[in-house]
């Protein structure tokens, strides 16, 4: 009886190598269980490395598009900055003027610093940034920085009596709140 269990097994393992091999086949050939002749795996092979070529050339468009797209981002800044410290240069010119001048009486001096003003006035019209905080606007604490209360009888209360520094604002974004006193 020994022999006939050893005789079963080894024909078991027979039919199993059979199987293994059959079925490594099977797998290579591909999900139908069909073999692929060599002109199938060279037409799936040209297929395949059609579409590698293409991701590769998507993947490097897109690496390129992100580094442009970085330099275009600091050029538009760069761009901004030198349009700004543009708008400037004339105020900075007069300021020089100003110094430079030797026999300016305090007319003059005074005439030279309001012409300074007027010009950095332009320049920040010029660059859409509007100035706000006036005495008797009404106070708003999203605008203004109250420093104080003081009693007004020219105002009601809530209005600002005394304006310490002009409050500056692009549009919606305000740059610098205006620091004011505010009446009782």
């Amino acid at each position: 009886m020994a022999k006939k269990k050893s005789g079963k097994s080894s024909e078991a393992k027979t039919k199993s190598v059979t199987e293994n091999t059959e079925a490594e086949k099977n797998t290579n050939a591909g999900a139908s269980g069909e073999t692929v002749s060599k002109e199938e795996y060279d037409k799936l092979k040209a297929e395949f490395d059609t579409q590698k070529e293409q991701f590769l050339r998507m993947a490097a468009e897109y690496d390129n598009f992100r580094k442009r797209t970085e330099k275009e981002k600091l050029a538009t800044f760069d761009n901004a900055l030198a349009t700004t410290v543009e708008a400037f240069l004339p105020v900075a010119d007069n300021f020089a003027l100003a110094l430079a001048s030797e026999t300016s009486t305090g007319d003059e001096f005074k005439k030279g610093i309001e012409m300074i003003e007027k010009k950095l006035n332009d320049a920040f019209e010029k660059l859409n940034v509007q100035k706000f905080g006036e005495r008797g606007e009404q106070f708003d604490p999203l605008l203004h920085d109250a420093i104080s209360r003081v009693d007004d009888d020219e105002l009601e209360e809530d209005y600002i009596a005394c304006v310490y520094q002009k409050g500056y604002r692009i549009g919606d974004k305000i740059i610098r709140h205006a620091m004011v006193q505010v009446s009782n």
